[in-house]
């Protein structure tokens, strides 16, 4: 699988938020997307996801492009700051209430995601009585449940402890090794280090430099 993004740019209220963005990503691969606060990375996360409308360029998943022959990608799997689950509720419901959307995964394939990003599936806890971290968690099982092919994770190691890290690292390098397209973006230098396979750099809505690893 391949996922294209062809001079993208998009501006906010006369203000330029992506600027000619081109980038070329496969399966099986981790793509790294540093750069500091306002530099564009969530913002090319909803762009190529689909969440958001880009003004000029083109967003192609094996040669389908996005806005024509889709409203979205397809089968992808996004953690994005401010995840909207439901307060009142367990973060197994939680799941389930959104794997309906799709009704593709069963009941133990929700169960499954949960426990490999360290919760129990059985907790009777509201979402409201988690911790920051569970509720991390929760959003990382959320976005592997279905089995993406294409992964967005903005800051995923946000709010865990050393031990949360590493668990939530060994998920995202198993998802790789499954064949998604991974993409992350992480103020944590040793998330980059440890599992990008390569690394944008970006500044002013701009790619400013590619490394690879």
């Amino acid at each position: 699988m391949i996922l294209e993004v062809d001079k993208v740019s998009k501006k906010i209220r006369g203000k330029v938020i992506l600027s000619d963005i081109n980038l070329r990503m496969e399966s099986g691969h981790i793509y790294g997307f540093v750069g500091r606060n306002g530099c564009g990375k969530t913002m090319l996360f909803r762009a190529v996801s689909g969440l958001m409308k880009i003004d000029k360029g083109r967003v192609i998943l094996d040669n389908k492009v996005l806005g024509i022959d889709m409203t979205v990608l397809p089968n992808a799997g996004i953690v994005l700051e401010n995840a909207g689950l439901y307060q009142e509720f367990t973060g197994f419901k939680n799941l389930k209430i959104l794997s309906k959307l799709k009704s593709k995964i069963s009941d133990n394939d929700i169960k499954k995601a949960i426990e490999r990003v360290g919760l129990n599936p059985e907790d009777k806890r509201s979402y409201r009585k988690y911790s920051l971290g569970m509720k991390q968690r929760i959003v990382i099982a959320q976005s592997i449940m279905e089995k993406p092919d294409v992964l967005f994770l903005d800051e995923p190691t946000n709010a865990l402890d050393a031990e949360g890290v590493e668990e939530i690292r060994k998920v995202i390098i198993e998802e790789k090794e499954r064949g998604a397209i991974v993409l992350i973006a992480s103020h944590n230098k040793e998330d980059i280090e440890i599992l990008a396979d390569k690394v944008y750099h970006m500044d002013n809505g701009k790619i400013i430099s590619v490394e690879e690893h």
